[in-house]
């Protein structure tokens, strides 16, 4: 069973940081692009970032380049986001997603998602 499990969100004040964690099973890790996307409250999804399947090539959505760091630790199964310089409107449900490629946010799976709230 694919499964997918984020953690590391949580209350944090403008211009601070936090690095999510997403644990994968179920699935061979190391063969596939993960991505990040969110959803702010009342709003869409939206695709953050995405990372190749050995961590050699990324992407970022304009509003994050920058401040938003992906990787991955294929011997741990482990896909990251590390964030820093945080907004008001960085503040949503942040979700792990797997592709069904190499390379590429062609996802076909997600998490159940971390709560990041950005308030003073």
């Amino acid at each position: 069973e694919v499964q997918l499990v984020e953690s590391g969100g949580g209350l944090v004040q403008p211009g601070g940081s936090l690095r999510l964690s997403c644990a994968a099973s179920g699935f061979t890790f190391s063969n596939r692009a993960m991505s990040w996307i969110r959803q702010a409250p009342g709003k869409g999804l939206e695709w953050v970032s995405t990372i190749d399947y050995g961590g050699g090539r990324v992407s970022y959505a304009d509003s994050v380049k920058g401040r938003f760091t992906i990787s991955r630790d294929n011997a741990k199964n482990t896909l990251y986001l590390q964030i820093n310089t945080l907004k008001p409107e960085d503040t949503a449900v942040y979700y792990c997603a797997r592709s069904w490629t190499s390379w590429g946010p062609h996802l076909d799976w997600c998490g159940q998602g971390t709560r990041v709230t950005v308030s003073s």
